[in-house]
């Protein structure tokens, strides 16, 4: 697929775009941060919900939707847009993850990975050919290539040898392909080397993706290390096609990310830790923990410079008490606002790089931290 990605402006100082990505479900501005949607359903929250966040692409993960409801099932109900009644762009995992979080149910070896599945035992053979027929069955904008992804910390001869693999994988991905509507991009392994970072992204760039992952990051390396080794990988990509990180982060992580050249974000964070009461304020800035004592009686808002559905009607008060009490409708409360922060953070980066003022939004923000 020609996916249609152009650069419409970017920041002398830092290596930050800003972007216009065109998938068959529409269009999407970049940098973007995509909610994750494991099982065809960002948690709590429904497609309305979604878009009125201002969410204009979410993601769906192949390994889970393949053991339930199963890929069949899948295919029956419409595949994940028609299911979920969902009409915006779907970007898909290949699975790739669950071969380093599920590594004692998993065997990796040249054809492919093969888990023992984590609900009922049954073998799921995940091969980079399947990984793009359950992709295509799923109905993805933009899937992604099969990864062989290694504990952090691996021997380099390890991370050397994965890394090889996840190439072979991506070229067999690109052969399997059939549907000229899904974008297919490759993802960038190596883990903090920057001489096997350099080598991937050659080696991958040589084939014609649609666009570039960098993968392996966020999974124990330190936050410097991880800084230092996107700053390095990121720029070495096409420009003219889109990056996107994988599984990262906090905030400050996706600021970061951009002032170092991505354009896409993921991660679970903020619908996790909602539901656990861990709240992002501040515009992100500062985390709170509503479960403590001090909120009990509060009547004021949990963030009193946000302007989302939760924080506009309802007191910090009355949303411990509901978590306290594990009642349903506090997920949903505290996922909109966690996502209200995330989405309004990329907004106005975006509305920065567009007025040539990221460099002094990307300054001033961090100044507004609580800690480097």
């Amino acid at each position: 697929m020609d996916l249609k990605f152009r650069v419409e402006a970017d920041c002398g100082e830092t290596e930050a775009r800003l972007g216009r990505l065109q998938t068959t479900h529409g269009e999407v501005e970049t940098p973007i941060f995509m909610p994750v949607g494991t099982q065809a359903t960002v948690k709590a929250l429904t497609p309305d919900e979604l878009e009125s966040l201002g969410a204009h692409i979410i993601l769906g993960n192949t390994y889970h939707l393949a053991v339930r409801p199963g890929i069949d099932t899948v295919r029956t109900l419409g595949g994940m847009h028609e299911m979920a009644q969902w009409k915006r762009s779907i970007l898909t995992d290949s699975g790739g993850f669950q071969v380093l979080s599920l590594a004692k149910l998993r065997k990796v070896n040249e054809r492919g990975v093969q888990f023992r599945n984590h609900v009922n035992g049954h073998l799921l053979d995940l091969t980079p050919e399947h990984a793009i027929e359950l992709q295509e069955a799923i109905g993805s904008d933009i899937m992604m290539c099969l990864d062989h992804l290694v504990q952090p910390g691996s021997p380099r001869r390890e991370v050397e040898a994965a890394m090889d693999r996840t190439t072979r994988w991506a070229v067999r991905c690109l052969e399997a392909r059939t549907r000229d509507d899904a974008a297919l991009f490759a993802i960038v392994q190596g883990g903090t080397d920057f001489d096997l970072r350099s080598k991937h992204v050659a080696d991958l760039t040589a084939h014609p993706f649609d666009g570039f992952a960098i993968g392996g990051l966020s999974v124990g390396e330190s936050i410097p290390e991880m800084y230092a080794t996107l700053a390095h990988t990121a720029p070495l990509l096409p420009k003219d096609k889109p990056r996107y990180l994988m599984g990262v982060g906090r905030p400050v992580d996706l600021l970061e990310g951009v002032a170092r050249g991505v354009d896409m974000f993921d991660c679970v964070m903020p619908t996790r830790n909602a539901r656990k009461g861990s709240l992002f304020v501040d515009g992100g800035r500062r985390k709170i923990n509503l479960r403590n004592a001090k909120f009990r009686e509060e009547r004021g808002p949990l963030d009193p410079t946000c302007e989302c559905y939760t924080c506009s009607r309802f007191s910090a008060g009355y949303l411990r008490h509901l978590l306290i009490t594990k009642e349903l409708l506090v997920y949903r409360l505290l996922s909109i606002h966690n996502l209200w922060v995330y989405l309004g953070l990329m907004r106005s980066i975006r509305e920065a790089l567009g007025s040539g003022q990221f460099s002094a939004f990307y300054q001033s923000w961090k100044a507004g931290l609580d800690s480097p």
